[in-house]
C-alpha cells in the first residue's frame, strides 16, 4: 500500500485524538502510536502521566477556550500537529426524537458536531502554517443511514458527513486532508456513553425498553475498537486519502446497500433490523376526562 509516510524518514509526527480515555478513542491513539506517532489524547478528566502508551491531556469539546488551550499546549512540546482525530460524541439512549428537549439536543450537537468544528479550527491555523495535515472524524453508518429512534444522533453523525466532504474540499490545496471513518456496531461503553432522553413520555415505555435491549446486544455483538482504529491508521497514511472509509464488515455492507439498492429494499432493511414492524406499538394516552 502506498502510503505518506514522513516517519520513515525518521520525521516523528504529532497527532491529537480526542475522547481517547476508552473504547474508539483510546483504541485510535495506540494504534497510533504504535505506528511511530506521538500521540496525545484527551479527555474531560485528562490522565496520569505513564498510565498509557500515550499522553493524556484535558480537554472539553465543547468550550472554546479549553480547545485552544489543549492546542497550544500540543505545539508548545512539539512545535507541530500532524493529525487530529476527532473523537469525542456521545449519544441519547435509543427514544423517540420528541423525548429530548431542545437543550438535550443543542448538547448532544455541541458535543458530536460543534465540538468537532471547534477542534478542527483549532488545528488549522498551524496546518496551513505547515502546510500539511490530516483531520480524520469519526463518523458512522448513521451518518448515511436512518436511525428511527436514535434520530439526535443521527443527525449529528449527518452533520459530520457533509461538513467533512465540503472541507476535505475546501484544504486540500493547502496539503490538508479531511477523512470520515464510518463504524457500524461497535464493543464500546455503550451503556455509559448514553443520556436518558430528558423529556420522555409514557407512551414510548415499552418501545424504549425493547429497542434499549435490542441496541445492547448489537453492541455487545458488534466490531472491535481496533477495527475502527485500523481504518484510521491507514486513513492517517494513505498517500492519497479517501474522504470516507467504511470500518468494518457490517459497515461496509451497508455503505453499497445505501449506494446501489432501491429505496425500498433499504427502508425494509432497516425496519427489520430494528424490529419495528414488532416492536411494541406506542400507546396513545388516554384522553383527560
Amino acid at each position: 500500500m502506498e502510503r505518506e509516510d514522513n516517519m520513515s524518514k525518521n520525521v516523528k509526527k504529532v497527532a491529537l485524538v480526542t475522547g481517547a480515555s476508552s473504547g474508539i478513542g483510546e483504541a485510535v491513539a495506540e494504534v497510533l502510536a504504535s505506528a511511530g506517532y506521538k500521540v496525545y489524547g484527551t479527555s474531560r478528566r485528562g490522565g496520569k502521566a505513564g498510565e498509557r502508551s500515550f499522553e493524556m491531556l484535558s480537554l472539553d469539546v465543547t468550550s472554546d477556550a479549553s480547545a485552544e488551550a489543549a492546542v497550544r499546549e500540543v505545539l508548545r512540546a512539539e512545535g507541530r500537529i500532524d493529525l487530529l482525530v476527532n473523537n469525542a460524541g456521545f449519544s441519547v439512549a435509543p427514544a423517540a426524537a420528541g423525548e429530548s428537549s431542545l437543550e438535550q439536543t443543542r448538547a448532544i450537537f455541541d458535543t458530536n458536531f460543534f465540538g468537532l468544528v471547534r477542534m478542527t479550527n483549532a488545528v488549522l491555523p498551524q496546518m496551513r502554517k505547515q502546510g500539511s495535515g490530516r483531520i480524520i472524524n469519526i463518523g458512522s453508518v448513521l451518518g448515511f443511514m436512518p436511525a428511527p429512534y436514535m434520530a439526535l444522533y443521527c443527525a449529528t453523525k449527518h452533520a459530520v458527513e457533509g461538513y467533512s466532504e465540503s472541507l476535505d474540499h475546501e484544504l486540500r490545496t493547502r496539503g490538508i486532508r479531511v477523512s470520515v471513518v464510518e463504524p457500524a456496531y461497535t464493543r464500546t461503553q455503550f451503556e455509559a456513553n448514553t443520556l436518558e432522553p430528558d423529556a420522555q413520555l409514557d407512551e414510548y415505555g415499552e418501545t424504549r425498553a425493547a429497542l434499549r435491549k435490542l441496541m445492547t446486544a448489537a453492541v455487545a455483538s458488534g466490531d472491535a475498537p481496533s477495527v475502527v482504529a485500523e481504518v484510521v491508521l491507514k486513513a492517517a497514511t494513505a498517500a492519497r486519502p479517501k474522504v470516507r472509509y467504511a470500518a468494518g464488515p457490517l459497515a461496509g455492507r451497508l455503505r453499497l446497500l445505501r449506494r446501489f439498492a432501491p429505496v425500498s429494499l433499504v427502508d425494509g432493511g432497516v425496519r427489520k433490523s430494528l424490529q419495528l414492524d414488532t416492536l411494541p406499538a406506542p400507546r396513545t394516552p388516554a384522553l383527560a376526562q
